[in-house]
């Protein structure tokens, strides 16, 4: 396990190993900060806690400075979403608060450069009655604070659509005035600052597209990232860590070849939309598009690779309900997508589509071929899902399931370098072997 290389996870991977037997393991434990984005950070989370008080259930992040912080909700499902600068995070080795008062459970991580977000799953219709920031005292740190509250569908829904909560003071409680429907500070305080709207993500785009004698352009999407941490491996490994080791060796690898280039998706921990992803692809010209994943599944024997290419209709079911879940990484990041259409939110697929669905589809067949000399194989290996990401109209795209982290043997191997090279090499085979292809039909 030592050659394991995640952004700086070795230590947290060991120690996850040593506090799984606490029980389920719904970390997004951070006991260091990951990547570099955390030495960028002004403040350092130290602790997490969640309490019920008489008729809330309060919510309490301990900081080692002070922070603004600005706080919303979201429905479909209902979730509390909390957005403060980047920090880095030192948490205690031991579970997070799960399933108190009207918490179910929640994540954090890096939202978009310059903000850290934590999203609440809550029970029903819960609102944000009140919320502050205490100064240090009694030895301890700064503590942010939200009180959650069960209110009406119809409350709840009247709150929805209103600006987020900003503190931007030291003891100032923001508070809700659920008579009239506003929010306000209290009498003796100064009004707070209220953002016009919730906090988006910025699109990020790349170089302008290839010229037609540049070396082809391949990217990789590693999985997941940030907030939105995918599956967890039965030690505790997160797969948004597996996905960004494997994309940044087989770029190294595709890069030595000398045929291409490679752009990633993103190259440290940080939430990236679905959307976004393509995105990136597109506008940067590329020329063949390659997510990276790693699944988990209740049957612990299963195991083995798979790749998917796109198609409304699901190859069977345990692939429809892995692009369902995929799909949702959106909103488990905090992102609000009742204003959209499915035209937008899913980014449709027209006639133009066609013809790279088909590129798809022979590049997966030679991929197969590859990683079955390299690796264990899941049965009917190339298969068919209505993936978000697969959807570029004009990007060959495929998805990769490099294994399952629920097994515990494709856990071990993903965790190796050496396997993931081998896996690196299969793919570098396959991609040469595509666009040998197609400089030999353009010379025809």
């Amino acid at each position: 396990m030592g050659d394991y290389i995640g952004v700086k996870s070795l230590n947290v991977y060991y120690m996850q190993r040593l506090i799984r037997r606490f029980g389920p393991i719904f970390l997004f434990v951070a006991m260091m900060p990951f990547g570099s984005h955390a030495l960028a950070a002004t403040a350092v989370v130290t602790d997490v806690r969640v309490g019920e008080h008489a008729q809330s259930t309060r919510f309490v992040l301990e900081l080692d400075h002070k922070v603004e912080f600005s706080v919303f909700m979201l429905a479909n499902p209902y979730r509390v979403v909390i957005d403060l600068p980047e920090v880095g995070w030192r948490l205690p080795p031991r579970p997070l608060p799960t399933n108190t008062g009207l918490l179910n459970q929640f994540r954090y991580g890096l939202f978009k450069a310059g903000t850290s977000r934590i999203v609440l799953d809550v029970k029903g219709t819960a609102v944000v009655e009140k919320t502050f920031l205490l100064g240090p005292e009694g030895g301890a740190g700064y503590r942010l604070v939200v009180d959650l509250t069960a209110v009406s569908q119809q409350t709840f829904m009247a709150r929805v659509g209103q600006p987020p909560l900003r503190v931007t003071s030291v003891g100032v409680p923001v508070v809700h005035q659920a008579r009239k429907g506003m929010l306000t500070p209290p009498s003796n305080a100064p009004a707070p600052i209220l953002n016009s709207r919730a906090p988006t993500v910025q699109v990020m785009t790349a170089s302008a597209p290839r010229k037609t004698k540049e070396r082809p352009l391949i990217v990789l999407d590693p999985g997941h990232g940030g907030v939105d941490p995918g599956t967890h491996g039965r030690s505790g490994i997160y797969e948004k860590h597996i996905t960004l080791s494997a994309a940044r060796e087989f770029k190294a690898m595709l890069e030595k070849s000398g045929r291409y280039r490679v752009l990633l998706t993103r190259n440290r921990d940080i939430f990236i939309r679905l959307r976004d992803r393509i995105s990136i692809a597109r506008d940067a010209g590329a020329d063949l598009f390659i997510s990276l994943h790693a699944d988990a599944i209740k049957n612990r024997k299963i195991r083995g690779l798979s790749v998917y290419t796109l198609s409304e209709r699901a190859s069977d079911k345990e692939a429809a309900g892995l692009a369902e879940k995929e799909n949702k990484s959106d909103l488990i990041a905090g992102i609000d997508l009742s204003d959209k259409t499915p035209e937008v939110a899913n980014i449709l697929i027209d006639l133009t589509q066609r013809e790279s669905m088909n590129q798809s589809a022979r590049f997966a067949e030679g991929l197969v071929k590859e990683l079955a000399r390299k690796t264990k194989l899941l049965r009917n290996t190339h298969r068919f899902a209505g993936f978000v990401v697969l959807k570029a109209p004009d990007v060959p795209s495929v998805l990769i399931e490099l294994g399952f982290l629920s097994n515990r043997r494709d856990e071990k191997a993903l965790t190796r370098k050496p396997y993931r090279a081998k896996l690196g090499r299969a793919i570098v085979e396959a991609v040469n072997s595509y666009f040998t292809r197609i400089e030999e039909a353009i010379r025809k």
